[in-house]
């Protein structure tokens, strides 16, 4: 299912599939048809050929009539219920008024012996197909109320008619036979039977269509609520990322893990506000925000946070990379090439960035019902000690020794060593090779 299809509401899902069911039902129908009045025509003898054909082609027309007003302009709601309702007319109209077989001249009484009353489930297969429970109470009643006027007609018109209460009390196989085989037996018990059945049927079809409908319409809820928080938690991180997060459920949990945070600030943001106008600071911000989110989440960083100017971001948490030092260094790179090539609102920007890796604690934080997904840690601290040391060594870039240790020194250029608050042992810093 696409994400527009599954942020579209229940209700108009729901008739989409009401009315793509409906269209392969009418197909089905139609073949069903077609098949049934070549065998007719080809069994019954000539003499009912033509019967039978012009048979066909009004049910085929009905059913191509209909066909052509699904999703129409013209179509509505109650349309499907007039030509399931015209169906069984025809249908119990044919049973009670064509004769049975007009060759021999049999009783009418005869046709409901044949096998008759199974076209009747046809139409609630093609009720089915609607994925629409009232559709289906609706053709159940209509049809057992069909099936029933037929022989209610037919037997009103019989001068007697034998029934089962006519059998003597333990009868004889001779005289169980002189009944039930008579051309006169009616058997309205049987008749009635077929009927309740055809409606049990019908009902137990529109509450498994209701449940399935309710099953259905949690699953579109529970899609639309994925595809919301996808929506906008993907803006922060790759997509494949988000959509894991949402799937295994303690993803977000708390968790403790060593990962690589990286830490930019944009320079002169303070001079940028006293000569920009508010909108214009706002306007070149969203756009270098949006550009360095995506940046970052193509190496699989996820964006934990927007401090005013800064970025603050991490490689392994929530997700695990194995790789995540490298990916962290990656995505610099890639940054400071951004801010060198792209222009944002029209303005060039120009960032200092700080990596550190070291064990973090990741999760979700927060009070009064808001929550957000942070990380703490020295390698945090450090991070951001390192982004604001770039003013000192006319850098754009540096590295913690963690970080150097996990990426290789070859392509690195040591600066020195810092004084970390917190920390009892210098740190190595590192810069990348001119």
């Amino acid at each position: 299912m696409s994400d527009q299809t599954s942020l579209k509401p229940s209700k108009d899902l729901f008739y989409i599939a009401e009315q793509t069911g409906l269209k392969l039902a009418i197909k089905g129908r139609l073949v069903t048809v077609v098949i049934l009045m070549a065998l007719m025509a080809l069994t019954r003898g000539p003499d009912r050929a033509v019967d039978y054909i012009l048979a066909g082609i009004l049910f085929s027309g009905l059913g191509i009539a209909h066909y052509l007003l699904i999703g129409s302009r013209f179509d509505r709601s109650w349309v499907k219920y007039v030509f399931i309702s015209i169906d069984i007319a025809l249908l119990s109209a044919a049973v009670a008024l064509l004769p049975a077989a007009p060759e021999t001249d049999i009783p009418q009484i005869m046709i409901f012996r044949f096998s008759i009353f199974p076209f009747y489930f046809i139409l609630l297969g093609v009720a089915a197909f609607s994925f629409a429970p009232g559709l289906l109470l609706w053709t159940g009643v209509a049809g057992a109320a069909g099936w029933l006027s037929a022989f209610t007609w037919v037997r009103a018109g019989m001068d007697r008619a034998l029934e089962w209460t006519d059998l003597p009390v333990d009868p004889t196989p001779t005289q169980f036979l002189e009944i039930v085989l008579n051309s006169g037996f009616a058997g309205t018990g049987s008749r009635l039977q077929e009927a309740a059945v055809f409606l049990v049927v019908a009902i137990l079809l529109a509450i498994v269509m209701r449940r399935a409908r309710q099953t259905v319409r949690k699953q579109l809820a529970a899609e639309r609520e994925t595809s919301l928080i996808s929506g906008m938690f993907g803006r922060f991180v790759p997509a494949a990322v988000a959509e894991s997060m949402i799937k295994d459920e303690g993803a977000l949990d708390p968790v403790e893990r060593e990962a690589t945070v990286l830490f930019t600030d944009v320079a002169g943001f303070t001079s940028m506000t006293e000569t920009k106008g508010p909108r214009a600071v706002v306007d070149t911000f969203n756009a270098f925000f949006d550009a360095a989110s995506e940046v970052i989440g193509r190496h699989n960083g996820v964006v934990t946070q927007f401090l005013g100017d800064a970025i603050l971001a991490t490689f392994n948490v929530p997700i695990e990379d194995e790789r995540h030092a490298q990916r962290a260094l990656d995505a610099a790179l890639d940054l400071m090439d951004l801010v060198k090539n792209e222009t944002f609102a029209g303005e060039r920007l120009d960032i200092r960035i700080g990596l550190s890796s070291g064990p973090v604690i990741a999760g979700n934080v927060g009070g009064g019902g808001r929550q957000s997904y942070t990380v703490y840690g020295d390698s945090v601290n450090l991070a951001a000690r390192l982004e604001s040391l770039n003013k000192e060594y006319g850098t754009s870039l540096l590295l913690s020794q963690s970080t150097a240790d996990h990426v290789g020194q070859e392509a690195l250029q040591r600066i020195g060593e810092i004084e970390v608050r917190g920390l009892s042992e210098l740190v190595g810093v590192y810069t990348r090779a001119q």
